[in-house]
C-alpha cells in the first residue's frame, strides 16, 4: 500500500506541480487526524492503519518526485549554460584565429592599399562581438602626402563605412585632435567629435560619439593617423585600447616594409631609365663622334687611292690627314670607356678620377677644365657617394662642352662646415634660360638634367642650377655626410 500510494503521488506531483503546496498541505492534515484517532482509539481499526500509510505514501511520492524535479532542473540549466560557455569559446577561438590571420596578411604582403586595408580589418576584427557588430565601427586610415610648396596634408589612404565624400577630404592635421597625436605620438580617446575642427568634417563620424586615434609612426618617420569610432561613448574600454595599441604597432611595421618595398621598386625603374638614358647617350656620342669619323676615314682612304695614281706627295698628305684623324677617333673611343667605367676612380678614387677625365677633355677636344678638390674630404666620402659625384660631374663637363662654348669649366669640391659637402661645376659659356629649358624639357631627346638631379637624390643631396643667358652656367650639389645633416638638408637648413 505504501509503494503504490507513493506511485501515485509522484504522478500527482509531476501531473500539477504547481498545487505541490495545497496537495502536501491536505495530506498533511489529512494524516494528522487520522494519527489523532490512531491515538484516541486503543485499538486502531485496519480501515485507520490502511488510510495513514495510504496518505503518507502520497506524502512520500509528492517529495520525491519534487526532489527529482528540483534535481532535473538545475542539471538543464548547468547544460545549458555549459553550452552556452562552449559557444562563446568557440566564437572567441574563430576571432583570434582571424585576427592571427589578418596579422599574418597585414605583415606578409608587400602590397601598400593591401596593408592598409589589413590594418582597417585587424581593427575591426578586434573591436567587434556580439554586442557591438563590426557594422557599427568606422574606421580611417589618414595618410601623409608632400604638397608641392613642401608643406605636408592628410589624406585618406582607407577607409571603412566612410562615405564616398569622406573619401576625398584632405585635412592639414594643424589643430585639433590629429594635431594633438602627431605632435605627441601617443594615441589620444577623443570625446567629443562633433567639436574638433578637422574630424568634424567626415560625415559617417556624425554618428558616433567617441573615437580613438593611433599614430601611424616609428621613430622619426611619421606615416599619418590611424581612427577608430563607435556610437557608444563607453565602447573603447582600457583593454580594447591597449590591444589595438599593439596592432598599431604591427601595422607601422607592415606599412614600413611596404613603403620600403614599393621605394625600392621605384628606385630599380629609376635606375633602369638611367640605364637606358645612358645607353641612348652612348648611341647619340658613337652617331656624332666615332662613327662620323671612321665614315670619315673611309672616304679619305677612298680619296687617296684614286690620288696616288695621280699625285703622290698629295696622297702622302693626305694619309697625313686620315692618320690624325684616326688617333682623334681612338681618344673619343677611350674617352667614352673612361666615362662608362673609369677604373681609377675605382682604384685611386675620387680626386684622381676627375684629374684624368680633365686631361682626357682637353687632349680628346682641346676642352681646358680645371679642378680643385680639397683631398681631406674625399676619406669622409664613400665610394658610392664618390661614384655619384663624379658621374654629376661628367654630365656637367660633358652639356659644358657641347652647348655652353665655354673656353674654361671649374670643377671644385670643397667642405663648407656642418659635416655638408660642395661639389660646385661653372663655366665661362653661353647659358641659358633655366625657365624655358624646362618647360620643354618633356620633348627633348636629353635627360641630362634629369640624371644630375635624380644622382643627387641618391647621396641625399640637393642640385640647384643657375644660369643665364650670356652668364654662364653654374651647378651646386650639396651632400651630406651624416644622417643628421641629411635631416638639415631636407629640411631645407
Amino acid at each position: 500500500m505504501l509503494c503504490i500510494s507513493s506511485i501515485l503521488g509522484y504522478h500527482i506531483s509531476m501531473r500539477n506541480f504547481d498545487e505541490l503546496g495545497y496537495l502536501i498541505s491536505w495530506f498533511t492534515g489529512l494524516t494528522w487526524t487520522l494519527g489523532w484517532r490512531v491515538q484516541v482509539d486503543s485499538e486502531p481499526t485496519d480501515l485507520q492503519i490502511w488510510v495513514v500509510l495510504f496518505v503518507t505514501g502520497i506524502i512520500v511520492g509528492v517529495i520525491l518526485s519534487h526532489l527529482l524535479v528540483v534535481r532535473f532542473q538545475t542539471a538543464k540549466i548547468r547544460y545549458s549554460a555549459q553550452k552556452e560557455v562552449e559557444k562563446a569559446k568557440l566564437a572567441e577561438r574563430e576571432r583570434v584565429r582571424a585576427i592571427y590571420d589578418l596579422i599574418s596578411t597585414m605583415t606578409s604582403t608587400l602590397n601598400y592599399s593591401h596593408v592598409l586595408d589589413a590594418a582597417l580589418d585587424l581593427g575591426g576584427k578586434i573591436l567587434s562581438s556580439s554586442d557591438s557588430p563590426i557594422e557599427r565601427i568606422c574606421s580611417v586610415v589618414l595618410l601623409f602626402h608632400a604638397t608641392e610648396n613642401g608643406k605636408t596634408e592628410l589624406r585618406v589612404g582607407s577607409a571603412r563605412r566612410f562615405t564616398p565624400s569622406d573619401v576625398r577630404i584632405i585635412l592639414p592635421g594643424a589643430e585639433g585632435v590629429l594635431y594633438e597625436v602627431i605632435s605627441s605620438g601617443e594615441p589620444v580617446l577623443c570625446n567629443e567629435i562633433d567639436q574638433d575642427p578637422e574630424l568634424k568634417r567626415f560625415v559617417a563620424l556624425r554618428a558616433c560619439k567617441v573615437a580613438y586615434l593611433l599614430p601611424l609612426r616609428t621613430g622619426l618617420e611619421a606615416y599619418g593617423v590611424l581612427l577608430f569610432a563607435h556610437p557608444d561613448p563607453e565602447f573603447f574600454t582600457q583593454m580594447k585600447r591597449e590591444t589595438l595599441d599593439v596592432a598599431a604597432r604591427q601595422a607601422v611595421i607592415a606599412i614600413q616594409n611596404a613603403r620600403l618595398y614599393s621605394d625600392l621598386e621605384q628606385e630599380k625603374e629609376r635606375m633602369m631609365d638611367i640605364q637606358e638614358e645612358a645607353r641612348k647617350k652612348l648611341s647619340r656620342d658613337l652617331h656624332d663622334g666615332p662613327t662620323q669619323s671612321v665614315a670619315a676615314i673611309a672616304m679619305r682612304l677612298n680619296y687617296t687611292r684614286r690620288l696616288l695614281e695621280k699625285d703622290g706627295k698629295a696622297a702622302g698628305e693626305e694619309i697625313l690627314k686620315i692618320e690624325d684623324l684616326a688617333r682623334r677617333t681612338t681618344k673619343e673611343i677611350r674617352h667614352m670607356l673612361f666615362t662608362l667605367r673609369p677604373l681609377v676612380l675605382e682604384s685611386q678614387g675620387l680626386l684622381a678620377a676627375l684629374q684624368a677625365m680633365a686631361e682626357k677633355m682637353r687632349d680628346t677636344y682641346d676642352q681646358n677644365v680645371i679642378v680643385d678638390v680639397e683631398s681631406k674630404i674625399i676619406p669622409e666620402l664613400e665610394m658610392g657617394k664618390q661614384t655619384i659625384l663624379f658621374y654629376i660631374a661628367e654630365e656637367a663637363i660633358n652639356n659644358a662642352r657641347k652647348y655652353a662654348q665655354a673656353a674654361h669649366i671649374w670643377v671644385r669640391l670643397k667642405d663648407i662646415g656642418s659635416q655638408i659637402a660642395l661639389l660646385d661645376i661653372q663655366d665661362d659659356g653661353v647659358g641659358f634660360n633655366i625657365g624655358a629649358v624646362d618647360a620643354t624639357y618633356d620633348h627633348r631627346g636629353s635627360l641630362g638634367l634629369v640624371n644630375m638631379r635624380e644622382r643627387a637624390e641618391l647621396v641625399n643631396g640637393v642640385l640647384k642650377i643657375e644660369s643665364a643667358e650670356g652668364k654662364g652656367t653654374r651647378i651646386r650639389v650639396l651632400i651630406p655626410m651624416s644622417e643628421a645633416a641629411a635631416d638639415r638638408i631636407r629640411r631645407g637648413g
